[in-house]
Order: C-alpha cells, then structure tokens, then sequence
C-alpha cells in the first residue's frame, strides 16, 4: 500500500504523530557530465560567475532545508546536519555527495536528493556560459539509516 494515497487514492500526508523520534541520515550523489575544459575551469574556480563549487554546496545546503517547501507532501524536518561534497569520476564527470542527518519521526533522504539535485542545477548555472552540453545523470539514493529499514545500494 502507498503510503500517501488516502482511501479515495487521493494524495494525502502522511501521519508520523506517533513515530518514534530516531537519528537518521541519508546519503544520496549524483553525477554532472561536461567538456573537459568546463571541469577544469570548475575545479580551479576560474569561472566568469566565480566558484562554482562554493555556489553548488551552499546551494546543496538550502535546497535540502527546503525540500518540504519544493516536494508536496515532504514533512518539515529538523536538519541537524548537510554536507555536500564534490569527487571527480573522470576528466569529464564530477560526482557531487550529499549528506544529510536528524533525530525525526520520519527519514531524510529527500533531503539528500534535493540538496544533490539542486547543487547539480547550480553547477549547471554556473558553467552554462561555457558548455551548454551538460547533462545531469543518475541522482540516486546510495543509503539510509534509521527508522524501521537501513538501505545500502549495492
């Protein structure tokens, strides 16, 4: 059963009133392909707009503090912790990390995945005056902790 639809199949909140309060955390990446001279220019902050990765990981942060305002049926979580790191995967692709951690009723993994999506769109922003060929792939919860079920992908 869906969690979300009420009796009618209508969209409904979910009531975690009487949940247990727990420490969870969620881990989710994502991936940003582009030329390889964007990366560069991205990797040593030599964009015109500035550091595009000190805007992506602030922006990473506020997106996970608004995901309740952004996805309907999100709950308003107490974010205890967001950190939002960048790896690069290849001379081409950059990997962005996100975080996320609170003591809640209910999980934080949309957190993640926002602040992932939303740190990918800012990178995208900040490159798109050299390489509007970028592409956005494969955003993807990677494990959740806490509540009634971990997660872990393979």
């Amino acid at each position: 059963m869906l969690t979300h639809l009420n009796e009618q199949g209508e969209a409904n909140m979910v009531d975690v009133g009487a949940k247990d309060v727990t420490v969870r955390t969620a881990k989710a990446a994502g991936r940003i392909r582009m030329q390889k001279e964007t990366l560069h220019a991205l990797l040593n902050a030599s964009l015109k707009k500035g550091d595009g990765l000190a805007a992506a990981r602030l922006a990473g942060i506020m997106g996970a503090k608004r995901t309740w305002e952004l996805v309907p049926l999100c709950h308003n979580i107490p974010i205890d912790k967001v950190d939002v790191t960048f790896e690069t995967l290849a001379d081409d692709v950059l990997e962005i990390i996100a975080t996320a951690k609170c003591s809640y009723k209910t999980g934080i993994e949309m957190e993640a995945l926002t602040a992932v999506s939303v740190a990918a769109l800012t990178v995208y922003d900040m490159c798109k005056a050299m390489d509007r060929s970028m592409v956005i792939e494969e955003i993807r919860l990677l494990e959740k902790t806490g509540g009634k079920s971990d997660y872990h992908a393979d």
